[in-house]
């Protein structure tokens, strides 16, 4: 009797696991939407309130552009300009005019967080479609949604988590194309692909690799012919946004290869730093390596990179899936082959404190690779059953102490690295001294845009290279136009102090305050007659 008593509880409790396993199963995507949605709000509403989502001076200059498109002495999309590439401005066109949305950073905030929330989906979806089981998918969507980086990174208006799931994304539909051999899955690639060519050129380099992931791949199974047909197909979706964008380097700035070669490309930036021997890794293979590698692993953290190296060594591996689906995923690889590539051609700078550099700089680029990771990661629990709850005791155990200490290398980058400016100084005298006032502030964006921003004033109360016609009157005859000034004295990078100091005008200013960043020159009374101090150049092109 108890025999049997007990065979039938045992079967009632397996036929009780079943159900609560096929719950899930059933369940689980939404349940994934539903946690890394709470989690992103409640983390941006966290740095919201600490301060920290503003950090970046980047995601202050970000977030101007945006709000210049629609607010400003010359509105317009022309205001995307050719410093960055323009998805993550365009998308925050439809909330950046409100306020709030601008000066909170919820305006760039936001699309970094739905792109964390699309990326944990993808990570289980592209775990799912490799065959892993739903421990193994949870686990890959963990390892990428508890790392402290791309918390805070989905809470600022950086470009990071924008990038990362477009690429993310087109790297999953070209692993379905390899899976499934369907025409479609490859669209849908070129598709994400092309997205991420709108948001960084790490997406150029990826259009690339795939193309030659695709060519490969169609070349062993079908022959030439077809190969030359997929590869049309690919590249001309793919490569859609980078066609658009010498186009709109051709009618904007009257020249292609503006954004390569103009005053504020990342080219000049890196020969004036070159000049000065702050590029460590350019020529010097070896140091670009161990720079990224540092930087992948102060981002990801030591123990979750190696769980994912030895995840993607059991993926490529394993002769059970197909060669094709082997081979596509490698496109999972490409930020660290760009980075590497970037870095030893001197097209990029980062700086890790004690090894390049005497800070940090630009080191949260290590982040490109935490989706990756994730996915390696599920894939090794996976299959290694026999250490499975090793691999995660440990994995807990080293995230539990990375949260407690706040070890996030993306929040000392913005907080003492290269990549802020405590321009609070300059930007608290602006608000307090001229909100109340008659006149426009004179001021490049190029170089002080996080003045601009933590000022708190409206967009059109400035004059700078984005102006058209103001700015070419205010630096000709600035005290006509401009009245007050602020700029870097005796530095020709800041184009204000390049233009006004040889201007006849420029004796009719004092100097009122200096500080580390900027110094501020304000319009003598006696001036003040001869000055506009109303938009009148309305109808600008």
């Amino acid at each position: 009797m108890k025999i049997k008593n007990f065979t039938i509880n045992f079967t009632i409790q397996n036929q009780t696991l079943v159900k609560v396993q096929n719950w899930f199963e059933e369940h689980a995507l939404s349940l994934v939407v539903f946690v890394l949605t709470v989690i992103s709000g409640l983390v941006f509403i966290y740095y919201y309130l600490n301060g920290l989502g503003l950090a970046y001076n980047d995601a202050r200059s970000h977030l101007d552009i945006g709000r210049r498109v629609v607010e400003g002495l010359k509105p317009g999309l022309a205001q995307i300009g050719s410093v960055w590439l323009p998805l993550n401005h365009i998308l925050m066109i439809p909330t950046v005019w409100s306020d709030f949305m601008w000066h909170s950073g919820l305006s760039g905030a936001l699309i970094s967080m739905i792109s964390f929330v699309l990326t944990g989906v993808i990570v289980y979806l592209f775990l799912k479609k490799l065959g892993v089981g739903l421990l193994g998918r949870f686990f890959g969507v963990l390892v990428f949604a508890a790392n402290l980086n791309i918390l805070y990174l989905q809470s600022t208006a950086m470009t990071e988590l924008l990038l990362i799931a477009t690429m993310t994304a087109g790297a999953y539909y070209l692993m379905l194309w390899a899976k499934k051999d369907t025409v479609l899955d490859l669209i849908k690639a070129a598709f994400w692909i092309m997205m991420s060519t709108t948001v960084r050129y790490d997406g150029w380099f990826l259009l690339l690799f795939s193309a030659g992931l695709v060519a490969l791949t169609v070349f062993f199974k079908k022959g030439y012919k077809t190969t030359e047909g997929m590869l049309v197909l690919f590249l001309t979706l793919g490569g859609f946004g980078i066609a658009l964008w010498f186009l709109w380097n051709l009618v904007i700035f009257k020249d292609p290869l503006y954004f390569i070669f103009g005053p504020f490309a990342a080219h000049t930036q890196q020969e004036q730093l070159s000049a000065a021997g702050n590029l460590a890794t350019k020529g010097n293979l070896l140091l670009s390596i161990k720079v990224y590698l540092y930087a992948l692993i102060y981002n990801s953290y030591a123990y979750t990179a190696i769980v994912g190296f030895f995840g993607a060594i059991a993926l490529w591996v394993n002769k059970k899936i197909k060669g094709e689906i082997r081979v596509a995923s490698v496109a999972l690889t490409t930020p660290l082959l760009f980075n590497v590539i970037a870095l030893f051609l001197g097209f990029s700078v980062l700086f890790i404190q004690g090894i390049a550099g005497n800070t940090w700089f630009n080191v949260r680029y290590g982040i490109m690779l935490a989706p990756s990771i994730a996915i390696f990661s599920g894939y090794l629990v996976d299959k290694v059953k026999d250490l499975r709850w090793i691999i995660i005791g440990l994995y807990l155990f080293t995230t539990f102490f990375a949260f407690t200490s706040g070890d996030a290398v993306t929040i000392d980058d913005a907080r003492v690295g290269s990549s802020q400016k405590n321009v609070t100084e300059v930007s608290g005298w602006l608000k307090a001294n001229t909100s109340n006032r008659e006149g426009f502030v004179l001021i490049s964006a190029a170089s002080h845009d996080a003045i601009i921003f933590s000022s708190g004033l409206p967009m059109k109360k400035f004059i700078h290279e984005g102006t058209g016609a103001y700015w070419q009157s205010a630096t000709t005859t600035p005290d006509h136009w401009a009245r007050w000034i602020v700029m870097r004295t005796h530095d020709d990078n800041d184009l204000v102090w390049k233009s006004v100091s040889r201007s006849e005008g420029f004796i009719k200013y004092d100097l009122v305050d200096s500080y580390p960043f900027a110094d501020i020159y304000v319009l003598k009374q006696e001036n003040l007659l001869d000055l506009n101090t109303k938009p009148v150049f309305s109808k600008q092109k």
